[in-house]
Formats: C-alpha cells, sequence, structure tokens
C-alpha cells in the first residue's frame, strides 16, 4: 500500500544496492526530472529502529539523494514534503533481495526513445533550454540528440532497433545533409565499420574547421564568399565546411598574393604556393639546388673553441663527488645550452649566391597550424652547371651564362664538383632529386638486407656509432648524418615520400621480422617484456640485434645528393652485388630518365648496333624493351646480356672510396700506393669496369 512520509523521516538505508557515487549516480538529472513532475515512483522502505518514528530507504536511493539535494538548494522543505513510499518488512537478505531485483530489471531509455521524447518537449516548448533544465542535462546533450532524430529514416531505424551503435549514429550525424548519410549508409551498411571510419568518409566530401586550409582562410571571409559550415555537435573543433572548393580557391589567392609579394622581396625566379607541409611530390622532374655551407667566420671558430673549453672545464667539475645536486643541475643545464649552440653554429644554413637566384625558385608550404612558410631547399627547372676556376670549355653568353639548355652559373670558388658520379644518369645528365632519393631509399634497403646475415658486423658497427658519437668531440654534432644511422633506433626519415617501387630487398625485410621470435612483445609491461627478452638464447638476441641495426639505416645524408661513405665500407665488406638484388625496370628507373640517357646506356652496353634498334622507337617502348633487356629477358647476344645483368646505375652502386691511409704506415710513401686501396666491388672480388671512383668529400 503507498502512502506518504515527511522527507525528514527518511535516511538511507545500509543495504542500499546503490553505493556509488553522486557524479555516477547523476543525481543532478534526478533533482531536475523531480523538480519539474514530482516523485513518479515511490520508495521502498522499512521502520528504523531507532529514532521511533523514521524509515529506512532500501530502494530508491537517487531519488532520496535527489529530494535532499532539493531540500539543501531550498527548493522542498524536508519538514514539509510528501513522499511517496510503500513501507515493507523483514530481515535484511529479504530487503537487499527486494532493491537488487527493482534495480536490476529497470530499463533506460534507449537513445533513439530520448531524441524522439526531446523532439516532442522542444516541439511543445520550443525552448531548447527550459527542456535541458527539465531533464537535468546540458543544452549540448540535448541538441546532440535532436540532431539524431534528423537522422535519414533507415539509420534512425538501425539505432532504434540496436542494428548500429550511438557511435555510428553520431558518425552519421556529424552532417545534415541527410542525402550525404544515406549514400555512406548504403555503401558501408553491410560491411564492418568503424564510427572514424563513416566520419571520414563523410569527411571526404567537406574540410574540417582544423584543416590548415580552412585556419589561413578564417571562417569570416569563408562565409563571406557564401560558405557554409556544417556543426558536429558530437566533437569539439570538428565542423566541416560544406563547400570546400570556395576555401581552396581563397586560400589559392593569399597563398598566389604572398608568393608574389617574396618573390619580389628575394629575387627568385619563381616561387610556387602549395597546399602542404611538403615539396616533395611538387618537386618531381625539378632539380635541387645543392648549395655549399658558408664558412665558418674567425668569430664562429673562436666561439666553438670556446665552447669545448668550457665544457671540458663543466665535465671535470660534475665529476667532482663533493659536487651537490643543485650545482650538478646548473652545471649539467649550462653544458645542454653550450651543445645547443655548437650545433646551431655546426648546422648553419647554406648560402644561396646572387648569381643564382635568377636560376631557382621556392616553393611556399602550408604549415599542418595553417601558416606559410618559404621552403628552405631551392629548386631548378633545368641543370645547373656550376663552372670551377680555370673551367672555360663552354659556349658562354654574355655574363658567364650559358646559351645551351642547361643555365651555367660563373665564378664559383668552391673546387667541389657540383653533381657527384653517382647524381647523374648515362650521358651525364643529373638524375632528378625525386628519382634519386628513390633510388637511395632502395639502395639502402639493400644493404640493410644483406647486414641481417652479419650480426657480428651489425654489433661492430651499432658500438662504434654509439661510442665514437659520444666521444669524438669533432663529430659529436652530426653523427646521424655522419655515421648513416640512426641506431638509437628511431625509425629513419625516408627523403622519397608516396610508394617506393617493390624490391626483393624490402620484401626480404618483411620475410625476415616475420621470422622473429616476437613472443617476448605480447606482454603488458615494460619490465616483463624486458625479462622475457633476456630468456631468448644468444641467437635470436642476435638476430633481433642485427635486424634492429638494419632498420636504422638511413637513405642518405639529409637533403644532399650523396652518398654515405661509412655504408659503402660496409657494402665492401659484405660484398654486395647489388645487381642481384636489384634490376632497372620501367617503373623504378626507365620511365623516369630521358630518351637520350637510356639510348647512352644501351651504346655502353651493346655498341651502336643495339642503339639503332631503338631510336625510332617511342620513350613508353624504349623503356619496355630495356626493362625486358636489363632482367634477362631479351633475345640479344651473350655479351650483351652480361653486361645488361650486371649493370646498375651509380646511385644504386656503393661506391667505397680509396683508403686515406695504408694499413703499414712504413709503406706511406713507397710508390705502390695501388696496393693500398680499395677498389669498387661487384660483388665477386673484383673491381668494376664502369666504377668512377669517389673520392673522399672531405679529404
Amino acid at each position: 500500500m503507498i502512502q506518504t512520509i515527511k522527507l525528514n523521516k527518511l535516511r538511507l538505508s545500509p543495504i542500499n544496492v546503490r553505493t556509488a557515487p553522486d557524479e555516477q549516480l547523476q543525481i543532478e538529472p534526478m533533482a531536475a526530472s523531480i523538480e519539474a513532475k514530482g516523485v513518479l515512483q515511490n520508495l521502498l522502505v522499512t521502520p528504523a529502529k531507532k529514532p521511533r518514528g523514521t524509515f529506512e530507504v532500501f530502494d530508491g536511493g537517487r531519488r532520496w539523494r535527489a529530494l535532499r539535494l532539493l531540500a539543501e538548494r531550498g527548493t522542498i522543505s524536508e519538514t514539509d514534503f510528501d513522499v511517496p513510499v510503500m513501507v515493507l518488512t523483514g530481515d535484511d537478505a529479504e530487503l537487499s533481495e527486494t532493491s537488487t531485483a527493482t534495480n536490476f530489471h529497470q530499463l533506460k531509455m534507449t537513445p533513439a526513445e530520448e531524441c524522439r521524447a526531446f523532439q516532442h518537449f522542444i516541439g511543445t516548448t520550443g525552448d531548447i533550454d527550459a527542456v535541458a533544465k527539465r531533464f537535468g542535462v546540458t543544452r549540448r546533450f540535448v541538441e546532440g540528440r535532436l540532431r539524431l532524430a534528423s537522422l535519414a529514416e533507415p539509420i534512425f531505424e538501425a539505432l532504434s532497433k540496436g542494428a548500429i551503435t550511438l557511435d555510428i549514429a553520431k558518425a552519421y550525424a556529424s552532417t545534415e545533409n541527410q542525402e550525404k548519410q544515406l549514400l555512406v549508409w548504403n555503401s558501408y551498411q553491410s560491411s564492418h565499420v568503424t564510427a572514424d571510419t563513416i566520419r571520414r568518409v563523410i569527411a571526404n566530401e567537406t574540410l574540417k574547421a582544423s584543416d590548415p586550409i580552412a585556419v589561413l582562410v578564417g571562417e569570416a571571409r569563408y562565409r563571406d564568399a557564401g560558405g557554409k559550415i556544417d556543426g558536429d555537435l558530437f566533437t569539439d573543433g570538428n565542423d566541416r565546411w560544406v563547400d570546400p572548393e570556395i576555401a581552396h580557391r581563397l586560400a589559392g589567392e593569399i597563398m598566389e598574393a604572398e608568393a608574389a609579394r617574396i618573390g619580389q622581396e628575394t629575387g627568385l625566379a619563381w616561387i610556387r604556393p602549395i597546399a602542404s607541409n611538403y615539396a616533395h611530390n611538387a618537386a618531381h622532374g625539378l632539380y635541387r639546388a645543392i648549395l655549399q655551407q658558408p664558412p665558418l667566420t674567425d668569430e664562429q671558430a673562436a666561439r666553438l673553441a670556446e665552447i669545448e673549453e668550457r665544457r671540458s672545464v663543466i665535465e671535470a667539475e660534475m665529476q667532482d663527488e663533493e659536487l651537490d645536486d643543485e650545482a650538478f643541475k646548473l652545471l649539467d643545464q649550462e653544458d645542454d645550452r653550450l651543445i645547443a649552440e655548437a650545433e646551431a653554429i655546426e648546422n648553419r644554413a647554406p648560402v644561396l649566391p646572387e648569381e643564382m637566384k635568377a636560376h631557382v625558385g621556392a616553393f611556399l608550404l602550408l604549415t599542418p597550424q595553417g601558416e606559410m612558410r618559404l621552403d628552405s631547399q631551392y629548386y631548378s627547372e633545368q641543370e645547373l652547371v656550376i663552372d670551377e676556376p680555370g673551367d672555360e670549355d663552354h659556349d658562354d653568353g654574355e655574363d658567364g651564362e650559358s646559351t645551351r639548355d642547361g643555365a651555367r652559373i660563373g665564378g664559383n670558388a668552391s673546387s667541389e664538383p657540383k653533381y657527384r658520379p653517382e647524381a647523374v644518369a648515362p650521358g651525364g645528365k643529373p638524375l632528378s632529386a625525386r628519382l634519386y632519393d628513390e633510388l637511395a631509399v632502395q639502395r639502402r634497403d639493400i644493404l640493410a638486407s644483406c647486414i641481417l646475415a652479419q650480426p657480428a658486423l651489425a654489433l661492430d658497427y651499432a658500438l662504434f656509432v654509439m661510442v665514437d658519437a659520444r666521444t669524438n668531440s669533432a663529430s659529436r654534432y652530426l653523427s646521424s648524418v655522419k655515421y648513416g644511422t640512426t641506431i638509437r633506433a628511431s625509425a629513419p626519415q625516408d627523403p622519397a615520400s608516396g610508394d617506393i617501387p617493390g624490391s626483393r630487398a624490402r620484401d626480404y625485410l618483411a620475410e625476415a621480422k616475420d621470422g622473429l621470435d616476437a613472443a617476448w612483445t605480447e606482454h603488458e609491461c615494460e619490465v616483463a617484456r624486458f625479462e622475457a627478452f633476456r630468456a631468448l638464447d644468444d641467437d635470436t638476441k642476435a638476430n633481433w640485434l642485427a635486424y634492429i641495426v638494419a632498420m636504422s639505416l638511413e637513405a642518405k645524408p639529409g637533403w644532399s645528393n650523396e652518398q654515405i661513405k661509412l655504408h659503402n665500407r660496409l657494402a665492401s665488406i659484405l660484398e654486395i652485388d647489388v645487381a642481384s638484388w636489384w634490376r632497372p625496370t620501367s617503373e623504378n628507373f626507365f620511365d623516369r630518365v630521358n630518351k637520350g640517357s637510356i639510348l647512352t646506356l644501351l651504346t655502353e652496353i651493346g655498341g651502336p648496333a643495339l642503339t639503332v634498334r631503338h631510336t625510332s622507337l617511342k620513350k613508353t617502348e624504349i623503356s619496355e624493351s630495356c626493362q625486358k633487356l636489363f632482367a634477362g629477358e631479351a633475345i640479344v647476344e651473350p655479351e650483351v646480356k652480361e653486361a645488361a645483368l650486371a649493370w646498375v646505375p651509380n646511385a644504386m652502386r656503393f661506391l667505397d672510396a680509396a683508403t686515406e691511409a695504408p694499413a703499414d704506415p712504413t709503406e706511406a710513401d713507397d710508390g705502390e700506393g695501388e696496393a693500398n686501396e680499395v677498389e669498387p666491388s661487384d660483388g665477386e672480388g673484383e673491381p668494376s669496369a664502369d666504377h668512377e671512383t669517389l673520392e673522399p668529400a672531405d679529404a
């Protein structure tokens, strides 16, 4: 029988099953509901032993807490408010069972039911804030449920039936366009997809508000141009711009104007704006201008000497056992600052000579933060030839500029050749920056594959790099470039973006990883993983060492088109035959160089007769024919086939330089210097006939 009892006569029973904190029980929404509609369901109580006339609530704890909250706020009076209850008696076990049963079988409204309920109340009152207050929820929560209520009918019906989750429904509701919702729904409803996938598919035809282009343009300019924004109520800061073409047009106008301004200010031949933070794809087919670092000034050299001297003093002071922690910390911080200062001096930016500005350009990039910045790398649309001192054997126009296809820049005091042997195609034409980068990555993969079988060499290499870079002050600041490895085990920064053509070496590396014993990686705790790794046998750990060293290898040193000498030495020790690992194909080489270079190569391989067979063919036909020839699949003379199967471009060779010091000091000037040189190897122990010796750049 239902009766009423004053609120001040009720207290919570210790056997009530609702024991979670108030914030988890959502007392605030319950209080708002009671304030608006009263107590719609009675509480279950039992007489308290003392004080007499009081009762304990063993079911309805949330409603009792909500009533207490209203009383504390002064909304209701504890002494006057009548609470509907049903009084039951029994032992604690029976009452606890009753409490559990009543809570266990309560059924919460589904999200779809909440959507329709809010839609009904909004239709009645039109006041979102009033409905939110009435149900004790936020305005954003009500708006989110209303957005779900406006889902396309098949999607809302699926939500009602539980065929899709609330997260999936919210992903569809990230746009108000029901046609777009249905387009994605019809494509993905039969497959297992995540909410993130749905959002990404929907977003393909829109622009995220946090996209760099949107940040650059700004919402006000976009709206003024007629652009519309589709708000996402379920993810903060994830509004969608539904007219991306307007945003792209405005961004183009902004970047074009900035490019024109920079062009006038710098005097460069061209400035090209691109809506990306990377210029690699846009630089396809261009020639990278390789600039030299300016020499150290007297002040910079003196400062480096001061830094080295001061760091020696700091190192000695830090070894003092009586030094307190605070003093040690200050010395350590000073040492870090000195290292950073020295790195800034050592890594000083290359200088673009005035005479080159009219021949090169740069890309105006868009950072992820929506800011424009000029790329530090310069490119030319044609080959640049830097004259060496005394080089007069060319057809110059006025002022030392060439009248031929390539641009000749006169008067460079550097004795360094502009293009190294590995950076040119047959015939002397430089490889494009993109092709050189791709070949560098593939060449690195070959070395990595070969080093897998030599764990001892990998260990020697790893230990040498780590120890030498730490103890040799002259190379302390550029260890990654000098040694050609990220031996600290971070992944190398490959220069080529996009898909790298497949190769035997890359497949071999993947297979090698699959063959490693990785059971120790399955432990969740790093300590457990460490102990499991320690338990591996020496051979297994050695294989892991070889693999991690192999995967640390850099493709090339930074932006420069040159090889890493230490890699070349490793390759000589391993006697790597590049031709057995990599063959030139249309995809990875022949389609990427001009017809003249290919014909020159054919002359080198098979003489004029072979070249004549291809002269009248189109570039694509020559490329296809060469792919077969250099794979050994063409019917040609045996000596031509042998030469073709052995050929690889210099960019793929490991050009090991001659040793700079003899093994025996007594033989330094004995007139037999060739006995102390290491010739580049074809992998068979004999020097290659078409190798060009790469002189040490820093000799």
